[in-house]
């Protein structure tokens, strides 16, 4: 199935018309989850055997990238059905509880800071706050970043991730942002919750599933399915520039924006940028996904191309937002204005620690036959 027949242009229009209230509200309403629920958007990565949908790395992101065009914030918190290729990291059994019970498990995560979390009688004692849980307010089940540790000797093991139900956290509204402000990116509380140890894992820990999919890089991916949000953000301030071009008219008498010949080469700029940056940044999900169905693993070259690919079509995505914004004039600067919009959601996404110039440092170091810090690959 394509990522055309799954979202609907009814489903996408939605989307684009309910943008102002995603953003005044602080998060995605909940109809709109269930919609991607029901088109399945949270089961595409899940495997077959399971009810899901079994998509590869380059169908999930250009789901993403299509309903991020749409609106960021929506696509941002849609990103988060790459969960089950994190949780597969979870012993089988517990896997197959969550998504077996629903292939259409909603994931979100609060991962830092990492919490310290006793070992007791069943599990880990889990209490603390996290912040920047996107889409907390939709989901079913929720991750927290843990600092295991024994009672006897006080020594702390690997961070780890304890999941949930949501409705054992108590979620508080802070997300008050410039950005991305409907992704709903609250802070979550726990208080003495204890989690059976087979429903924590080590924070990037290997995959324990077989299928292709659970074999891509964790970590690059989860990268990938952010940065890709800027590749739809930067096609949506194109198309928005080029729907004022049929209509808008500036106060100062000069020639309609089609009718400028710096706007027609700055505007093919942002189109040959955009272009550039897809171009490679699935091609290089393509070559990693190619050797997986070889029965290859991921070569560090491979992961590192694809951490370098999705930091660069997020600043290019931001790069180019702003750049159709100076074209849009004085239109551009009103905060109803959905290119406004764009510029101010696709600056957040390059903020992610995912995205940031430690990624630059890294894949430097490695062109220069150095290893990256650890986290990278």
């Amino acid at each position: 199935m394509s990522t055309a027949k799954l979202i609907t242009n009814d489903v996408l229009a939605e989307i684009r018309a309910r943008a102002d209230e995603f953003e005044a509200q602080r998060h995605i309403s909940q109809d709109i989850i269930e919609r991607f629920k029901e088109v399945g958007v949270y089961r595409a990565l899940v495997p077959k055997r399971l009810g899901g949908m079994e998509w590869s790395a380059r169908q999930f992101c250009e789901l993403v990238e299509t309903i991020s065009e749409a609106d960021g914030s929506a696509g941002w918190v849609a990103s988060f059905g790459m969960a089950p290729t994190y949780l597969a990291a979870l012993p089988p059994a517990t896997f197959d509880k969550i998504y077996g019970a629903n292939p259409n498990t909603v994931f979100a995560g609060g991962i830092f800071p990492p919490q310290p979390a006793p070992l007791v009688a069943n599990g880990f004692e889990v209490s603390g706050r996290w912040s920047f849980s996107s889409g907390c307010k939709g989901a079913d089940v929720i991750g927290v970043g843990i600092l295991p540790r024994a009672n006897d000797d006080g020594k702390a093991g690997l961070p780890r991730i304890a999941v949930m139900n949501r409705d054992r956290m108590k979620i508080v509204e802070t997300w008050d942002v410039s950005g991305l402000a409907g992704t709903g990116s609250h802070d979550i509380v726990a208080e003495k919750v204890v989690v059976p140890e087979d429903w924590t894992f080590v924070r990037g820990g290997a995959s324990n599933l077989a299928e292709p999919m659970f074999r891509y890089p964790s970590l690059a991916f989860a990268a990938e399915v952010l940065a890709v949000v800027n590749l739809g953000i930067a096609r949506a301030a194109i198309e928005e520039l080029r729907r004022m071009a049929g209509g808008y008219k500036g106060v100062t008498g000069a020639p309609g924006i089609a009718d400028r010949p710096a706007t027609q080469m700055s505007l093919a700029q942002s189109e040959a940028q955009l272009q550039a940056a897809r171009a490679w940044f699935y091609g290089a999900i393509d070559e990693a996904w190619e050797a997986l169905l070889k029965g290859d693993p991921v070569t560090p070259a491979q992961t590192s191309a694809l951490r370098l690919s999705a930091a660069h079509a997020a600043r290019a995505g931001a790069e180019i937002a702003r750049s159709i914004q100076l074209l849009s004039g004085m239109a551009g600067i009103y905060n109803k204005s959905p290119i406004a919009r764009c510029v101010r959601d696709a600056n957040v996404v390059t903020q992610h620690a995912f995205l940031g110039d430690v990624i630059y440092l890294n894949a430097g170091a490695m062109q220069f036959g150095k290893d990256p810090l650890p986290g990278y690959l």
